[in-house]
């Protein structure tokens, strides 16, 4: 694993990896009322969130290694011909899944939906933890897949 993250993060893709876990990290800690931008910016974890909150960090971790090293993948195989599998379907599901936070734009949205909305945001709300539990897994998958197919398909060693 140490050898693939030393070969795919250079310059370009370590800019790239810092960006797409800040772009995450804010976006979902933002929809997820850990951070506020009014009156001034500031954070607040309230007391039993802390699961949350690490899920969250995990994910936007995971994604900004998962998500450079697919690119790296798609670059090195784009003239070869080789299949390239589900690598980056499973980090873009496992970023998909792990953003479904309701915060007050989420709740906005799904009220207009009338009463089917009202059962996705209960859903939503009370399964949050367990989406982000199964989006982290997804992204686990994809990085030991990744990883598993730049060793093998790209002589990586």
């Amino acid at each position: 694993m140490l050898v693939t993250v030393r070969a795919v993060f250079g310059a370009r893709y370590i800019a790239m990896a810092v960006a797409v876990t800040g772009a995450m990290l804010f976006g979902m800690l933002l929809l997820s009322e850990f951070l506020f931008l009014e009156p001034y910016v500031t954070g607040h974890i309230p007391p039993g969130t802390e699961v949350g909150f690490v899920l969250i960090l995990a994910i936007s971790i995971l994604s900004g290694l998962v998500i450079p090293m697919n690119v790296y993948r798609i670059v090195l195989l784009r003239g070869g011909g080789t299949k390239m599998g589900g690598g980056v379907l499973g980090s873009l599901v496992g970023a998909v899944a792990g953003a479904c936070s309701c915060g007050p734009l989420g709740f906005a949205v799904i009220s207009t939906f009338g009463s089917a909305g009202s059962v996705a945001a209960s859903f939503l709300t009370n399964y949050e933890i367990p989406i982000r539990a199964a989006a982290l897994a997804v992204l686990v998958v994809a990085v030991y897949t990744t990883n598993r197919s730049l060793k093998t398909e790209c002589s990586l060693r």
